[in-house]
């Protein structure tokens, strides 16, 4: 094992030996979220059970980043449309957080992946922009994400890396090709088209 491939190796070592005790207090936490429990407990099992799916996706994109930081990433690219997909990831945020307009063409994209990605930079550029919603506007293959503030245009472009989910999605979508581009105030998202 060489030296640049030993530090992506070990963190997904370490993914995969952290999602069994993982599983093991999400399976409880789901037993006991069907006990009849009394307040304030029942609200701090859902609490628990809401973190521990939140682990499991941080979890899921670190693994994704060490496979493609190891050259190790082998997608498995569909056919998705891209409006569709714009729609999975606001559906994934609270309501209202992220608006989506536009028409949608035929993507080439792993469909969680890609949802998780426009999911977790549609939540940076709100949440690092002071932003209380954004709109994704879906022309096609390119998507627009606005308002992007200046602020936060690091941050969803992977230049400022200040959280997992944002530049975790930077690396993967670039992995595929994908085209970020950060333009005043809105980020553009060039997905490859389909054949």
């Amino acid at each position: 094992m060489s030296e640049h491939t030993r530090f992506p190796q070990l963190v997904a070592i370490a993914c995969h030996d952290l999602r069994t005790p993982l599983a093991t207090v999400h399976g409880f936490t789901h037993t006991l979220g069907r006990a009849d429990l009394e307040e304030p407990a029942a609200r701090y099992v859902e609490m628990i059970g809401a973190a521990t799916a939140q682990l499991a996706e941080l979890l899921e994109e670190l693994s994704l980043v060490a496979r493609i930081e190891a050259g190790r990433y082998e997608p498995r690219v569909e056919t998705v449309d891209s409006l569709e997909l714009a729609r999975a990831a606001a559906a994934e945020l609270d309501a209202g957080a992220v608006a989506v307009d536009g028409s949608g063409a035929s993507v080439q994209v792993e469909r969680e992946p890609a949802t998780r990605a426009l999911r977790q930079l549609a939540r940076a550029a709100r949440r690092h922009g002071g932003r209380d919603s954004v709109t994704l506007v879906v022309r096609g293959a390119d998507l627009e994400l606005a308002p992007v503030e200046r602020n936060a245009a690091g941050v969803v472009t992977g230049a400022d890396i200040r959280e997992l989910g944002a530049a975790a999605a930077v690396v993967y979508l670039r992995a595929l090709g994908v085209s970020l581009e950060h333009e005043q105030d809105r980020l553009r998202i060039g997905l490859p088209e389909s054949g």
